[in-house]
């Protein structure tokens, strides 16, 4: 099931996460499609990260509560499910949720209510910094000590400020 975003994961530095990929995330939760799981393939090393932006009640949505719920695991491994929205036509048609980030997979559920219920939000793509920083070591072994020092020297040196004299 869901997993919350790992702080350490986004954290800067060597080997920290280099996203490549941002793509359009989008399902819609009813009384007949009442949950919807967002995961990606167990043979894919890349991190992925589904950032939350927007649920919103459709057109044909009744004027009742509508509860919609994320399903992860807590820091035991159990099983816990989240309400994060809870949208009625007539005073809340929708909610902003600011990219709330989550680690697939991830399951959505309409806890209550018929909707229908827009969830929108992006996928986002993560490749290792360490595979990235091996391509870009190799290229910098094409350039020559000599090359970086021979810069340096044409560069003409910095001159003080003259003062002004006081009259």
């Amino acid at each position: 099931m869901a997993a919350f975003l790992d702080p350490e994961s986004i954290v800067d530095g060597a080997g920290a996460p280099l996203c490549t990929g941002a793509f359009l995330f989008g399902c819609e939760l009813n009384s007949r499609a009442r949950s919807y799981t967002f995961k990606v393939s167990e043979e894919d090393d890349s991190d992925h990260t589904l950032a939350l932006n927007t649920v919103c009640l459709s057109e044909g949505a009744k004027d009742e509560c509508n509860i919609v719920e994320v399903v992860g695991r807590n820091y035991h491994n159990e099983e816990i499910a989240v309400p994060v929205a809870n949208l009625k036509l007539s005073c809340q048609p929708w909610l902003s949720l600011n990219d709330f980030q989550l680690q697939p997979p991830v399951t959505f559920r309409l806890r209550s209510g018929s909707g229908p219920v827009h969830l929108a939000g992006l996928h986002q793509i993560f490749h290792k910094q360490d595979l990235l920083d091996d391509e870009l070591s190799d290229e910098d072994e094409d350039f020559s000590e000599e090359d970086k020092f021979s810069d340096e020297e044409e560069l003409s040196p910095v001159k003080p400020a003259k003062k002004k004299q006081k009259s």
